[in-house]
C-alpha cells in the first residue's frame, strides 16, 4: 500500500512538472525587432528545444538568400528552423545545439538562457568567434 501511494505521488508530481513549460518556451522578438521566433520542444524529439521563425519584418528579406547551400536560398524565412537540438541543462538553460543566422548564412554552436520571465539570452559561437542577442517575449 505504501509503495502504491508513493508511486501515485511521484506520478502526480511528474504530471504537474510536465505541465509547467520551461521559461524559454514561447514566442520571442529578436533583438533588432525584425523577427519573431517560437521556442518549443523539437517536433522530431520533444526532449530537445527548437525554434522556428514565425514572422519577419516586411522590410527584411523574406527568403534564405545568404544560405551557403544555393539550393536552399529560395526557401522562406518564416517557418525556418533557426534554433535546433538544444539539450536541457536545467530550467531555463539549454545548450549543445545549433543556431542558424539567416542574415549571415552562418550556423553556430548555440546556447539559450532565460534571464528573466520576459527575456532570453542567445549565444552562438563558431571556433572562437561568438555573437549574442537578447530576445524579448512577444505576445
Amino acid at each position: 500500500m505504501r509503495t502504491a501511494l508513493l508511486a501515485a505521488a511521484v506520478t502526480l508530481a511528474a504530471g504537474r512538472a510536465a505541465a509547467v513549460p520551461d521559461p524559454v518556451v514561447g514566442q520571442w522578438l529578436s533583438q533588432d525587432g525584425a523577427g519573431k521566433i517560437a521556442l518549443a520542444p523539437c517536433p522530431s524529439n520533444p526532449v530537445l528545444l527548437c525554434g522556428a521563425v514565425t514572422w519577419v519584418d516586411p522590410s527584411k528579406p523574406q527568403r534564405d538568400l545568404r544560405n551557403p547551400d544555393t539550393a536552399l536560398r529560395g526557401r522562406p524565412i518564416v517557418g525556418l528552423l533557426v534554433v535546433r537540438d538544444m539539450k536541457n541543462e536545467g530550467p531555463g538553460r539549454w545548450a549543445g545545439g545549433k543556431v542558424y543566422d539567416p542574415e549571415s548564412g552562418r550556423t553556430y554552436n548555440g546556447r539559450v538562457r532565460a534571464i528573466s520571465p520576459d527575456k532570453v539570452h542567445l549565444d552562438g559561437c563558431v571556433l572562437m568567434v561568438c555573437s549574442s542577442q537578447t530576445w524579448t517575449r512577444s505576445p
